[in-house]
């Protein structure tokens, strides 16, 4: 080699090189920079190296001329393993020059095994990051040469622009994984799922593409109680777990906070790929099984397919979200496909959803009046009011088809306040007329209603307001909304048995077993779930769950009504039991107020079919 001015013509024209170079293009630009270097220098091979200090090993990156070994034994070398050079490119900071070894003087059969150097001339010089070795630049020829210091400066130059190629491929492969990737689990992320899906989704690309869509369980209760590290954790396990369980190439992405997305590579129909939904719900209750420290019920799960060339990807995206959103409201339901009636029951959502949003939309809600009954005589107690609503285009609306939108948004708490007030009003209005006498007005309420500030102030004043005694009126809470804020219910309730109001356990028995709190709190009724009435002359569980029920209640001292009477059988079987008072279609189905009213004044239904 020349003097120092073909040294620096040397470096500047690697430089011209590899500062152009891409991590499209790093590969090839680098064995052109060393085809250069082997010829000016003489040499009769080189090679670049990168360190993977998380393995511990040394990874080829280019060489020439290049062996073309198929497969190559050095390509990876694990620096446990390897030779004295090789061990040596760990943590090399100074360029370093091996001399011919006489004792080993076959460097063909040495270089193609892998196994050393042997009577080569090599010199290399390391890449650094900071204190960190990144990698080793050699060059080598057979038998001896000599290394001059301007050499060794000019191959550190050069290993210097290598290893600035280097951190820059490293930053900006980081960069674009960091866009499509979720940092914290490594799955895709919410651009990168539907970017994909976009792709399968185009015209003439194979299908049907499909979809898994979970929603993860317990989440926010873990954020809420151990922290947002331990919510954390759940997660990177959550998204492991689900990795595990995903026995084909596919793409995982973790498309929100809870939500995650499985979408196989290959055409899946839709009858193969609710089957592989189920077989990952029971891998996850497995693992559920196995930590149950972080799971739960694991996750709701929904599946949709899609067409291409017919679908977008969020069309496909939106019917999962759908078919899981049914999976999660159904009770014991874990896995669910999405059906074109989901998306009508969704497009009723979103207009009950606007409608609540306009201001009038109270003058839509309709009462109607669920009579109870007294079973020995037919006489009528008293009335539960149940809230409809009447819709301009989805006309009458059950509280199933908007309380949990009200709920979402949220609106529950007004409608609720709504609801109390216009029963009053009609209740006080039959008062007035005569039609009412020592009769119980029954109303729902929601649990954020119950635990709303200020809640038995507003009840006591609309009493007040429409003269009513406050023993007539009988507030049901479910068994959720009874567990839901145990202390909050707990006051509210004592507050409003000062005042005179009573309150009844409406579906007991259903849901989170109230027996524990019936000690603490100030109940005065029961109201026995429609589920156990159903073929009770016949059913001998029903029938042991019922008299249970009644036994309870006659130790507290507490009413007892028996909902969703609907056969004579029923009645006389909750009679002979000993239940007095019932609702159901038997005696009457719900009634507009008018005739509720006209109800009243008749006092009785008849009964005589008890009697047969």
């Amino acid at each position: 080699m020349g003097g120092s001015g073909s040294l620096n013509s040397l470096v500047t024209a690697a430089a011209a090189e590899l500062m152009a170079a891409t991590a499209a293009n790093s590969a090839e630009i680098s064995q052109r920079v060393l085809a250069n270097l082997v010829d000016a220098l003489g040499q009769d091979f080189g090679f670049l190296r990168h360190n993977d200090h998380t393995i511990r090993a040394t990874v080829l990156i280019a060489e020439f001329p290049p062996r073309n070994a198929d497969p190559d034994p050095i390509a990876v070398v694990y620096f446990a393993d390897a030779d004295s050079v090789f061990a040596t490119a760990e943590h090399l900071k100074e360029p370093a020059v091996v001399r011919p070894r006489p004792e080993n003087a076959d460097y063909q059969q040495t270089i193609e095994e892998g196994t050393g150097f042997g009577s080569v001339s090599l010199a290399a010089v390391p890449l650094l990051s900071g204190e960190v070795t990144t990698g080793v630049l050699a060059f080598g020829k057979f038998g001896d040469r000599e290394w001059v210091t301007d050499e060794l400066d000019a191959l550190q130059a050069i290993a210097t622009l290598f290893a600035q190629l280097q951190a820059r491929i490293a930053a900006d492969t980081q960069v674009r994984w960091l866009a499509e990737h979720d940092e914290m689990t490594g799955l895709l992320n919410r651009r990168a799922l539907i970017a994909q899906l976009g792709e399968r989704l185009a015209q003439g690309m194979p299908g049907p593409v499909s979809i898994v869509f979970l929603e993860v369980e317990r989440l926010r209760a873990i954020n809420d109680v151990f922290g947002q590290d331990a919510g954390n954790r759940f997660l990177v396990t959550f998204s492991n777990v689900l990795r595990d369980g995903a026995d084909f190439p596919a793409a995982i992405a973790r498309f929100g906070g809870d939500e995650f997305v499985v979408a196989p590579h290959a055409p899946m129909d839709a009858r193969d790929i609710f089957a592989w939904a189920q077989e990952l719900h029971r891998h996850l209750r497995t693992q559920a099984d196995i930590r149950s420290d972080l799971f739960g019920r694991a996750a709701s799960i929904g599946v949709a397919t899609g067409v291409p060339g017919k679908d977008s990807a969020s069309m496909l995206l939106s019917r999962a979200d759908l078919a899981t959103q049914s999976a999660k409201n159904a009770r014991g339901v874990t896995v669910v496909a999405y059906t074109p009636q989901m998306a009508a029951k969704n497009a009723i959502r979103d207009e009950i959803e606007r409608r609540l949003e306009e201001p009038d939309a109270a003058n839509d809600l309709v009462l109607h009046y669920l009579p109870e009954i007294d079973l020995r005589t037919g006489e009528v107690l008293g009335t539960e009011a149940l809230m409809r609503w009447q819709h301009s285009a989805l006309g009458l609306l059950m509280p199933d088809s908007f309380i949990d939108v009200a709920e979402s948004m949220p609106l529950a708490e007004k409608l609720g306040r709504l609801v109390i007030r216009a029963a009053c009003a009609e209740f006080a209005q039959w008062q007035a007329e005569g039609l009412v006498r020592n009769a119980v007005l029954r109303v729902n309420v929601s649990p954020v209603q119950l635990i709303a500030e200020g809640v038995v102030e507003r009840i006591a004043a609309t009493l007040s307001e429409f003269g009513i005694e406050a023993g007539a009126l009988c507030l049901e809470i479910t068994e959720r909304v009874v567990v839901a804020d145990i202390e909050a219910t707990r006051k509210t309730l004592t507050d409003l048995k000062d005042i005179g109001v009573q309150v009844a356990v409406d579906d007991f028995g259903t849901g989170y077993s109230a027996f524990d709190y019936l000690t603490s709190l100030p109940i005065d009724a029961l109201k026995i779930d429609r589920r156990f009435i159903r073929d009770l002359g016949r059913d001998s569980k029903n029938l042991a769950v019922v008299r249970s029920i009644l036994g309870l209640a006659e130790a507290f001292g507490l009413d007892v009504v028996a909902e969703g009477v609907e056969t004579p059988g029923d009645a006389q079987a909750l009679l002979a039991l000993g239940c007095k008072r019932a609702q159901g279609f038997l005696f009457s189905k719900p009634l507009p107020g008018a005739q509720m009213g006209l109800l009243f004044a008749r006092r009785f239904v008849s009964t005589d079919f008890l009697n047969d």
